[in-house]
């Protein structure tokens, strides 16, 4: 069995085949998928999704691209989210000093506030982390929260230990079958702390670069660890699937 453990299946780039997207994936051993929230609306329409397919889990949050538009009062409407059974996570919360498209003063705010919930609810975060290590290490740190994962991992070894001392765990992406720089990282991180994604419609593996990407997929990126590890594929099989149960405990 597979886990997708983060997918963004709710984006429109789907809405015309979902059905056969999960059916796909399924087919392919992809047993469970974890649709991610990135605003309210989006957070709402992963839970309709978790709610029609079996298969389907959701989490809820605010992306650092969405923190400028959050409304006073998200945090109320997230924590009302999380009160469904299928949700298994907060987030995509996180920064992005790459795009900046929200205020960073605006961005650690709504990060900081996140982490703070996912502790007091007992839930694990899911972290976007581009060009912010520093501060993506320290809000987890002050928040003394140690459950979670940083997903599409694409710093260096220094940071991905960082990260582990804090009981995080790591995501790898279709990116490590394309940037030679995270080879090493994924040698360095012991197998039992990381999970796999495809973080779709975004970042196909090999051999499906330019094409939309899907949880199908995930197959590629546990392939490619096993490769880099030289163990077999089974065995990262059942522990990325072992460690995502573990983390997101309300999949059953």
């Amino acid at each position: 069995m597979l886990i997708d453990t983060h997918a963004h299946i709710s984006y429109k780039d789907y809405s015309d085949r979902i059905d056969e997207v999960i059916q796909v994936a399924e087919n392919n051993g992809v047993e469970k998928i974890i649709s991610i929230g990135v605003d309210l609306p989006s957070s709402e329409e992963c839970l309709k999704l978790a709610e029609k397919y079996p298969a389907v889990y959701a989490t809820c949050g605010i992306h650092p691209h969405e923190a400028d538009k959050a409304p006073k009062g998200y945090l109320y409407e997230l924590e009302a989210f999380t009160q469904h059974p299928k949700v298994v996570a907060v987030g995509e919360m996180g920064l992005d000093y790459h795009y900046d498209f929200s205020d960073r003063k605006v961005q650690r705010r709504v990060y900081h506030e996140q982490l703070e919930m996912s502790k007091s609810l007992e839930l694990p975060a899911v972290v976007h982390c581009r060009e912010s290590d520093d501060d993506i290490l320290e809000g987890i740190q002050n928040s003394g929260l140690n459950r979670g994962v940083i997903h599409c991992f694409a710093s260096d070894v220094e940071f991905a230990e960082n990260i582990l001392e804090t009981g995080f765990h790591i995501s790898f992406t279709g990116m490590i079958t394309f940037v030679k720089e995270l080879e090493n990282v994924v040698k360095e991180v012991p197998l039992e702390r990381m999970m796999i994604e495809t973080d779709s419609p975004y970042l196909s593996p090999k051999p499906y670069r330019g094409k939309q990407n899907e949880p199908k997929n995930v197959l590629h990126v546990a392939e490619k660890i096993a490769e880099l590890k030289e163990i077999s594929l089974e065995e990262v099989m059942e522990s990325t699937t072992e460690t995502a149960l573990n983390l997101f405990n309300k999949i059953m």
